[in-house]
């Protein structure tokens, strides 16, 4: 078989779920409280090409999987949960973690680009301490450095490193703060 990302192994069992259980898919990832939790403008309305990019821009293709297979499982559409974890193990994942993920998170994938050009980076401090991100020593530390860019590579030099949680929130905060940045390099990805 064919390798397919994860990214169009979402799509194509988004696309053979019924209109029923695709409306409660959608419902379902809306009703997440974990974070980073997904919005009601981005999924009311769109197709399943829409959704599966939703999914991977806000969680990552591997988080995504996991997100996806878990509210399928929810929603008692375990043999699509099934098919669709079969579909990425034969592309190429495991059966643990579904695959060590061949792609970056987007953060990591542009760390050059955002150290460069993220020019709204107090607000986005400011929420990364507020979401717990960044510790009060760290937080006043990145904000003491004098340069945007300074500021963007500290947080790359530490608190990105914890985790992909850490980097989901960043990504998050970059799309509310800095969206036509993010934009831009999206279309990069392209």
């Amino acid at each position: 078989m064919a390798s397919k990302s994860i990214k169009i192994a979402l799509a194509d069992m988004l696309e053979d779920l019924s209109k029923q259980d695709f409306d409660k898919f959608r419902h379902h990832l809306l009703d997440r409280r974990q974070e980073p939790r997904v919005r009601r403008n981005r999924v009311e309305g769109k197709n399943f090409l829409d959704i599966a990019d939703v999914l991977v821009s806000t969680f990552t293709e591997t988080k995504a999987l996991e997100v996806a297979l878990e509210i399928l499982r929810q929603m008692g559409c375990n043999g699509d949960a099934d098919r669709l974890a079969e579909d990425v193990k034969v592309a190429g994942g495991s059966s643990a973690k579904f695959g060590p993920s061949e792609t970056k998170h987007f953060v990591d994938k542009h760390k050059v680009e955002l150290i460069k050009r993220v020019s709204n980076i107090g607000p986005i401090l400011d929420e990364l301490w507020d979401h717990d991100v960044l510790q009060q020593e760290v937080y006043d530390k990145i904000r003491a450095l004098s340069t945007n860019q300074q500021k963007t590579r500290e947080l790359f030099a530490g608190p990105l490193r914890a985790s992909d949680a850490c980097k989901d929130v960043f990504y998050q905060l970059l799309e509310s703060n800095e969206p036509y940045l993010i934009k831009d390099l999206k279309m990069k990805d392209d």
